[in-house]
């Protein structure tokens, strides 16, 4: 009886040990379950991104202002009043064309007045020539001194210096006017007159008759920005985009630049030439340049978003294969508004994190999204 009841007892303690066993291993996995499963959930989960070589070729659109090859204001060079004019907006005209005529009696009174000035110089130098020729005849026959006769030598001399001047200011006077004839220094399209019939004119800048613009060619000045500069140069294509003909196709090419970035707006002042044979485009007009600029030196783009700008400088976080975070530094080039170009630091098989937080760091554990 006593050996049946030891068995009994043998096999129940038995029986609680391996319950023990079981549930204390039961407890064990189960913590290191849930310590797995909270490792996991506390990884910070990124979406990553391929960085992409940039195109052989990019389109760079700028404003730009057009005016013509040729455009200049046109004044008087004499005070008087306006005549007649014979030029309008609008009409073609030639080189040496006939734009306006004028009347100047206060310069053709000062035209008389010098006429008869040189009358009388002339008439002066004609008796101060008799004069000094009898005191030199005088004078070899010892009738008179020598020094009478240089006076009367230099006074021939003095006569005809004052013929000389009153002749230059007749000249000057004439060709005063002749400016009230006011005409066309070259060919073109007068697109402003300015004055009417019996306006007061003034000599010089302050009252501006005629405005004369040749627009066969049009000159087109662009500010190009100093991320691009290096791309343009004399003789690159561009293309002129007018908002009045959206199927236009303006072609033409850059013939200067400044040679030198604006400290003011970092841009590089760039002129382009556009042919206007049939004149479609106007001066004066506002378009845009479309350059089609190569890339010399390859690069890399990444969203603008994925920068991390620390002490170290300028950053991106990239992801390993076993989710790794590695903080790698890179040299930014252009910046293309919602994408960045880099040219030093990425390769196309890098996973970029795209959108990484500050909180970031070189070592972290990651998990990623999107398959990367």
């Amino acid at each position: 009886m006593k050996r049946r009841y030891g068995c009994t007892f043998l096999i129940a303690a038995l029986l609680l040990t391996g319950l023990t066993a079981w549930g204390i291993h039961k407890r064990i996995k189960a913590h290191a379950d849930l310590e797995v499963s909270t490792k996991a959930n506390a990884r910070l989960t990124v979406a990553v991104t391929r960085p992409q070589p940039s195109p052989a070729s990019n389109e760079l659109v700028l404003p730009a202002n057009v005016q013509a090859f040729l455009e200049t204001p046109i004044y008087a060079r004499t005070n008087g009043y306006l005549k007649k004019w014979y030029a309008d907006i609008g009409t073609k005209v030639k080189a040496g064309a006939l734009l306006a005529e004028l009347e100047t009696p206060e310069v053709d009174q000062q035209l008389h007045q010098t006429q008869a000035a040189e009358a009388q110089a002339a008439a002066n130098l004609d008796i101060a020539q008799k004069t000094n020729d009898r005191w030199q005849a005088l004078l070899k026959t010892h009738y008179v001194s020598q020094q009478e006769a240089d006076q009367y030598a230099a006074q021939l001399h003095a006569r005809e210096a004052d013929l000389r001047a009153a002749k230059a200011d007749v000249q000057r006077l004439r060709a005063m006017q002749s400016f009230k004839q006011v005409r066309a220094p070259f060919d073109g399209t007068v697109t402003a007159r300015l004055v009417d019939v019996g306006a007061l004119i003034t000599d010089g800048t302050s009252q501006q008759l005629f405005r004369l613009a040749q627009a066969h060619l049009l000159r087109v000045y662009v500010h190009v920005p100093q991320s691009y500069s290096a791309g343009v140069h004399i003789g690159l294509d561009a293309e002129l985009l007018i908002p009045e003909h959206p199927a236009g196709h303006f072609v033409g090419k850059v013939v200067h630049t400044a040679g030198a970035i604006d400290p003011a707006s970092r841009t590089l002042y760039t002129e382009v030439q556009i042919p206007n044979p049939k004149g479609e485009l106007l001066p004066g007009a506002f378009g845009r340049v479309r350059f089609t600029l190569q890339d010399t030196t390859p690069s890399m783009m990444i969203p603008a978003t994925a920068l991390l700008f620390r002490a170290q400088g300028t950053q991106v976080a990239i992801v390993g294969e076993q989710g790794k975070v590695r903080l790698q530094a890179i040299k930014l080039g252009r910046d293309l508004g919602p994408t960045l170009e880099v040219t030093e630091g990425l390769k196309t098989e890098d996973r970029v994190v795209s959108n990484p937080p500050d909180s970031i760091s070189d070592g972290e554990m990651v998990e990623v999204t999107g398959g990367l």
